[in-house]
């Protein structure tokens, strides 16, 4: 078989049609940002499958202009069991994006949309939006937090709090991003206004950062050696957190080896070896060992590349590191509920 076999439920069909429709937006508008600042470089389709595509499985963009992405790819999966009776999941359907720009004075995005059905009958949304500069500016911090407050509407108190909660670091006293956004394990229990949400949500999402990267990237044209140094530093620290906190990175990971790289595609191209290694003494037991796996994983350079074959000794050492310390899994983020989405797909 080399083809995905879709999902059969129609609430399953209409939110992988949605997480689509949402990728093609955000890659268009990419592509444009390219066509204006770069080398005009479309993003490139990877397609991965899931058991030789009899589950599903998942296509992502990559950015192939170096002139305006650091790293960054858009992501949509998704993995049904209909033919497997013994799984509690029926699908997961997914978008999940993270933008970063060669210019550090221009911000990264992280959006995430995903609707899990379970063979019940029932099941729930996750809606994300976190913005993420390297060096932060309060109008665009204000902005994006605007757009999230006009979208969500009575959700938005509840959504930055588990967001706020979900991307804080408390090993290194900080949040990852200046304003974050998260409703876990989600349902009003009408499907229809759910699913107009996560639309409006993910389109707001998209056209404000598109907006927000347009005049970064036409106004901010002059970054120095500090900014570039400030945004290695904060691009460690994204990696820090992505690899050690990230309860959905993580699950993917623990789920299956057969997207790899697609997981990890949110990694930024280079980090700050010893910077990272400098936290390994923040960390508490047995976190501590499952930072040090990851630094043994990377190159011995300084900047550290980030590349494939590293992603992938990267997402091996965790599966390591968690199958030797299943408890450690509690130690992750999360925010107000923890959805079994590794138990789901046992």
């Amino acid at each position: 078989m080399t083809h995905r076999v879709p999902a059969t439920s129609p609430h399953a069909q209409r939110a992988h049609q949605l997480v689509c429709e949402l990728q093609q937006r955000f890659v268009a508008q990419l592509d444009a940002i390219s066509a204006r600042f770069g080398d005009n470089r479309a993003y490139a389709p990877f397609e991965w499958l899931r058991d030789a595509g009899r589950h599903g499985g998942g296509v992502r963009y990559m950015a192939t202009d170096s002139r305006v992405y650091n790293r960054a790819s858009v992501n949509t999966s998704q993995v049904q069991y209909d033919d497997d009776a013994a799984k509690a999941l029926a699908s997961a359907s997914a978008i999940s994006t993270i933008i970063h720009p060669v210019n550090p004075l221009a911000p990264s995005v992280h959006i995430h949309i995903s609707w899990t059905e379970m063979k019940t009958g029932g099941g729930y949304w996750r809606m994300m939006a976190d913005l993420n500069p390297s060096i932060p500016y309060e109008a665009d911090t204000a902005q994006f937090k605007q757009c999230l407050q006009q979208t969500a509407g009575v959700h938005y108190a509840e959504g930055a709090a588990q967001g706020d909660r979900y991307f804080n670091i408390p090993v290194l006293g900080r949040t990852r991003g200046v304003t974050h956004f998260y409703l876990e394990n989600y349902s009003s229990g009408d499907f229809e206004a759910d699913f107009a949400l996560a639309h409006k949500l993910g389109c707001a999402a998209i056209d404000t950062y598109i907006k927000l990267l347009d005049n970064a990237l036409a106004t901010r044209t002059a970054p120095t050696p500090a900014d570039a140094a400030q945004q290695l530093a904060y691009h460690t620290l994204y990696f820090f957190q992505v690899l050690t906190l990230d309860r959905g990175t993580t699950s993917g990971l623990l789920v299956h080896d057969e997207n790899d790289v697609g997981i990890l595609a949110s990694l930024p191209a280079h980090i700050d070896r010893d910077l990272l290694a400098s936290w390994q003494d923040k960390m508490p037991e047995p976190q501590d060992r499952l930072l040090a796996s990851m630094v043994a994983c990377l190159p011995q350079a300084q900047p550290c590349p980030v590349e494939d074959e590293t992603k992938r000794a990267l997402a091996q050492a965790l599966r390591k590191h968690y199958r030797a310390h299943p408890a450690a899994i509690d130690m992750q983020a999360s925010g107000y509920s923890t959805p079994p989405t590794v138990a789901n797909h046992r």
